[in-house]
């Protein structure tokens, strides 16, 4: 397994089109690509790539201990969804030093790329559980400002500490213990326009902070563990600023197989009971719906995919079939469920 996984983390490293990320539920560190970046570092036997935006380094020996979850959830508008893959470790192992102040931690020793190994790193101190969230810099004042207030929570009143962050755009870097994310680009806020950069970004939410989750309800990771690590495949129906596309077929069939090989069980039948209930034409009536929150995702998505393949491959066979189920089982998303594009695109920061 640890082979195959392998394969696919050096792939997806090699597809500009793919998105990784490193974080928790509201503080988060993602990694994209666009066609004109300058590639910097590329060492796929390594697991590490970065441009002049940023960069990502996931830890080979640690393959053996992930368990690889697939998913895909819906979407809040009825002709797409989201899919992503996490990668988890058993709750102890994936746990970090979830430091509630700021703390310097000396030179980045480990920074992707050389030049910038002689930064000092300093925690945030954002106390999250899995990652430790991290700002780098060379900046004299900013680092005479942060030394003088380490120990200190960043939202304490009167910390100057935050506001001359904001000020100077440090690198942001995220470590887990599955790898790093690093992002050298402007803190999305008034010097960006209020959006995040296009590219490698990094995002802190105080709301989604305040909730204490390691990772979306949406994500189904298994009991036990926790995500340190999250490719996000090139979808067939979303660009990368999320907007619409029209159907890529090529993705379709590369993420499938990805989720054929590390979707749970209970997505798999409930995706697999619909495709065999459209291949027969079967009445509606003849399907139950699933009990679990993640079969109905399953039938729902199902259903969304037959229908853009359809209007894809110009078949309009299925028309009123589609009608039919889609009518009976993906008329209401559940409230959660208008979250998930937020997670992989989350907000300015």
């Amino acid at each position: 397994m640890a082979t195959e996984l392998l394969k696919l983390l050096r792939t997806q490293l090699e597809d500009i089109d793919a998105g990784w990320s490193i974080g928790s539920f509201g503080a988060i560190g993602e990694f994209h690509q666009r066609p004109d970046d300058v590639l910097t570092v590329n060492d796929s036997e390594t697991l590490v790539r970065a441009t002049e935006k940023g960069g990502i380094r996931i830890y080979p020996n640690s393959l053996n201990q992930i368990e690889t979850v697939a998913y895909e959830t819906l979407s809040p508008r009825a002709h797409r969804w989201s899919q992503g893959v996490v990668f988890c470790l058993p709750e102890e192992q994936a746990l970090m030093n979830q430091r509630s102040v700021l703390t310097e931690l000396g030179k980045d020793s480990q920074a992707i790329r050389s030049e910038h190994r002689e930064g000092i790193l300093f925690d945030m101190g954002l106390a999250q559980t899995q990652i430790d969230f991290c700002i780098r810099s060379d900046n004299p004042e900013l680092i005479a400002i942060l030394r003088e207030n380490e120990g200190k929570s960043l939202q304490a009143p009167g910390n100057p500490a935050m506001m001359a962050i904001l000020k100077s755009h440090p690198h942001r870097v995220v470590l887990s213990k599955l790898g790093r994310v690093e992002v050298y680009q402007k803190i999305g806020g008034p010097d960006t326009g209020g959006v995040s950069p296009d590219g490698p970004h990094t995002h802190v939410l105080p709301k989604l902070l305040k909730a204490g989750r390691t990772h979306s309800a949406n994500v189904p990771v298994p009991e036990g563990y926790i995500p340190c690590a999250s490719l996000h495949p090139a979808s067939p129906v979303m660009g990368p600023a999320g907007e619409d596309i029209p159907f890529h077929a090529e993705r379709y069939d590369a993420f499938l197989s990805i989720l054929q090989a590390y979707g749970r069980s209970e997505y798999l039948d409930a995706r697999n009971g619909v495709m065999q209930a459209f291949n027969e034409f079967a009445d509606v009536d003849s399907f139950a719906t699933p009990e679990t929150r993640v079969g109905r995702t399953a039938v729902k998505n199902t259903l969304r995919q037959i229908r853009r393949i359809g209007e894809w491959d110009n078949d309009s066979r299925h028309g009123e079939w589609l009608d039919a189920w889609q009518t009976r089982f993906d008329r209401v998303i559940e409230q959660d469920d208008a979250d998930d594009e937020l997670i992989g695109h989350q907000g300015a920061g």
